[in-house]
């Protein structure tokens, strides 16, 4: 298990008010499995906050600002909750470019909590199947897909979950789908 990963890229997109276990949980899993994980933020090089529930949580490093990250060269993106962390990526042109580009290219999301919404405003979300926080249900509702209240949902290639009590389960569909795609391998071959 401990090579499952090996040689994948992780885009993990955060900023200030991310949910520190949605982040730090599914990445400290992923770099278990062997993948190599970058957090990408519009803050070059700032050091983002997080948060646990409302209380003000840990920090993390940034690897790479949005603007000079390249969707082509990972293998899947991460997009932790966090209702202010999520709030302001969803307005942000640069974290939407890069999560069409990823799923133009048919490579993996997994999308836990609030982050469901920067899917909803970058416009992919028509026609499928996908879970968040409940408070989100509407957006996504409104956006065309259809949100249900289960602890993770698979649809080709998303994988959500809504809150921090889903993350064992997060991580295992998260680790599954991840797994599934061979770094490099053409997305045609994937969908």
């Amino acid at each position: 298990m401990a090579d499952e990963l090996k040689g994948r890229k992780i885009a993990i997109l955060a900023t200030d008010g991310f949910e520190e276990s949605e982040l730090f949980e599914p990445r400290e899993a992923l770099e278990q499995a062997g993948a190599r994980t970058y957090v990408l933020s519009p803050k070059a090089g700032e050091i983002i906050q997080g948060v646990k529930h409302n209380k003000v949580g840990g920090s993390v490093r940034v690897d790479l600002p949005l603007e000079l990250a390249n969707a082509d060269e990972f293998d899947a993106v991460l997009l932790p909750g966090g209702a202010l962390n999520a709030d302001k990526l969803r307005a942000d042109i640069k974290a939407q470019e890069f999560v069409r580009k990823i799923e133009r290219a048919g490579k993996p999301i997994a999308v836990i909590c609030h982050g469901p919404w920067l899917l909803v405003s970058a416009g992919l979300v028509r026609g499928r199947t996908l879970t968040g926080y409940h408070t989100i249900q509407d957006d996504i509702r409104n956006a065309g897909g259809r949100w249900v209240d289960e602890e993770v949902v698979r649809d080709r290639n998303w994988v959500s979950s809504r809150k921090p009590s889903d993350i064992p389960a997060f991580i295992d569909s998260m680790i599954d789908l991840f797994s599934e795609v061979q770094p490099g391998m053409p997305a045609s071959a994937y969908v």
